[in-house]
């Protein structure tokens, strides 16, 4: 085990080792929010969450494909076209955040109609900010310059607060989306 621990800490696989830790905090943060939220009886949350984490990673591994086939295409490289490169990333990156952000809050509002008490409810909303951060390393796996990493960190945080007071205006952007599933 040691062997491939150095092999996965070297430089050349850093994506991967971004992609493994993504994937070792989605597993690890579900299996606690399940039982974090057992006693309140809400452990549907977790599986709904499971559910839309599965249909992220495809949806966050095709837009990269996508976006692979976009450059050749166009011929746009990091050293011919920076500014394209760089703000197509942020653009692609972000509406992976938000629509996780409007997916998590939409998803814990659901819940918390039938909750019992404040203390229940503030849960409930913990798990769905904890969940975009989950969100936002698997994004970074995918996104991991340091200005798409403070840029979607910044859009995971204001987006869920804003998608959580406001749940329709998640329902009006990304709400087309969630429905296909």
């Amino acid at each position: 085990m040691g062997a491939f621990s150095k092999w996965l800490l070297q430089d050349e696989q850093k994506e991967l080792f971004d992609i493994l830790l993504a994937l070792t905090l989605n597993i690890v943060f579900l299996g606690l929010l399940a039982l974090l939220l057992w006693p309140l009886g809400r452990t549907l949350l977790a599986l709904r969450l499971a559910k839309g984490y599965g249909l992220f990673w495809l949806v966050s591994y095709a837009t990269v494909l996508l976006m692979i086939v976009c450059r050749r295409i166009f011929r746009m490289g990091l050293d011919s076209h920076f500014d394209a490169y760089v703000l197509s990333n942020l653009f692609v990156s972000g509406l992976l955040q938000a629509g996780w952000s409007a997916f998590a809050a939409l998803t814990v509002h659901g819940f918390t109609g039938s909750t019992p008490g404040w203390p229940g409810v503030a849960l409930l909303y913990f798990g769905g900010l904890l969940s975009c951060f989950i969100a936002f390393n698997i994004v970074s796996a995918f996104y991991g310059g340091s200005l798409y990493r403070r840029v979607n960190a910044l859009l995971a945080l204001v987006s869920y607060s804003l998608f959580s007071v406001w749940p329709a205006s998640g329902r009006v952007l990304y709400g087309r989306l969630f429905d296909l599933f």
